[in-house]
């Protein structure tokens, strides 16, 4: 099975191929005003109950709840607070609960309106209410439109490390309304471009030698340059997904740099203090650093990935975290959680070069210490 996309005049669209449970992406301007119809072209007339936070809320919130009215189909809106603290049991409950009290029944729709955080706490509650319900997600970030929203992993963090609670639960539609991006905060912007990067660095070395060129035109949210970063992201994704649904075997590739990123997030409490995109954009310069010191790539191509994050503005080392710095054993416990571990023994997402990774099982722990404590001497 192979993704399909194709261009549906200003919009373009990517299939994710799950057999009877396929569904589009839809990437471009103007979904968000739109989205009654584009629903209802592939999921019927269903009621809708929007999930989404305060600060997604009061930019996009009264587009959404317009549309939704309009078309008679929005039973009520759940605000939540922003931030990955979130995704939580302490939040989880509370609105299941309130989705259960908007009368929601299976054959409804579940909408995530805003970033991975909306999106993965929204479709886990959708995945376990009524044991299952469908779920529509409408990424507003950048992360989320090329990764999050994509590929049905849903889930909440707890204190042990991120996403060890989840189900597997597809959507059955994203809308990917790039003019969202304009209200995102630069910063955010960038922690997302770490994920864009991402898919080059492990499959598509051309994609990632045109991003070197073009990210200019990304950050700037030039129509072409974004629409063709998203565009190709997803369709990465897509692709494997369709093979590999559950993360037997190739969907694991994009956790690369997520291992020593996740350890990271959890170190800093899932804050403000450090971004999911800003710790994978650290984890990707050390899988290839990590690479290189196991005689997999060679240097040159570690600089050349830690170069690129610098001149966007991301960071690459844990130096760059700040305030104080996490312990060697205490980020070997936090990487003992990652869920690629296999009886005991830690699984790495590694390379052999840019746009060539694979998946290191059965890396010695004292191998990993090693190397962490050359990167925290930095």
């Amino acid at each position: 099975m192979t993704a399909a996309a194709e261009k549906l005049d200003d919009v373009r669209k990517v299939r994710v191929p799950l057999g009877d449970r396929a569904y589009d992406v839809l990437i471009g301007p103007g979904l968000l005003g739109r989205s009654v119809s584009l629903i209802s072209e592939r999921l019927g007339a269903a009621r809708c109950a929007v999930v989404t936070d305060r600060n997604v809320a009061s930019f996009h919130l009264a587009t959404l709840e317009a549309a939704l009215n309009e078309g008679g189909r929005h039973v009520g809106s759940i605000v939540l607070p922003p931030g990955e603290k979130t995704k939580s049991f302490r939040e989880l409950e509370p609105l299941c609960e309130r989705l259960l009290e908007f009368g929601l029944e299976r054959g409804d729709l579940v909408v995530a309106l805003g970033g991975g955080v909306i999106g993965d706490l929204a479709g886990f509650a959708a995945a376990i209410l009524r044991r299952g319900v469908r779920f529509v997600q409408i990424p507003t970030s950048l992360l989320a439109q090329v990764d999050s929203s994509v590929g049905g992993k849903t889930g909440i963090d707890t204190p042990q490390g991120k996403n060890l609670i989840g189900a597997f639960h597809q959507p059955g539609l994203v809308l990917a309304d790039t003019d969202t991006l304009k209200t995102l905060p630069e910063r955010e912007l960038r922690a997302g471009y770490a994920e864009v990067a991402k898919y080059g660095l492990l499959g598509d070395a051309p994609f990632f030698a045109w991003l070197e060129k073009s990210y200019p035109g990304i950050f700037a949210l030039e129509h072409g340059p974004l629409i063709n970063a998203v565009e190709t992201s997803v369709r990465a994704k897509a692709g494997i997904v369709g093979r590999d649904e559950t993360e037997q075997g190739e969907r694991a590739l994009l956790n690369l740099g997520h291992t020593f990123g996740h350890a990271y997030e959890a170190w800093c409490g899932y804050s403000d203090r450090l971004l999911h995109g800003e710790a994978i954009a650290i984890g990707m310069c050390q899988a290839f650093r990590f690479s290189a010191s196991l005689g997999h790539c060679d240097e040159a191509a570690a600089e050349r990935v830690a170069a690129h994050f610098a001149a966007v503005g991301l960071p690459t080392r844990i130096a760059q975290i700040p305030g104080d710095k996490p312990d060697i054993e205490t980020l070997m416990r936090l990487m003992a959680q990652d869920k690629k571990v296999r009886h005991g023994q830690l699984t790495f997402i590694l390379v052999r070069g840019i746009g060539e990774a694979f998946v290191a099982h059965g890396v010695p722990a004292e191998t990993a210490r090693a190397f962490l404590a050359t990167e925290t001497a930095v």
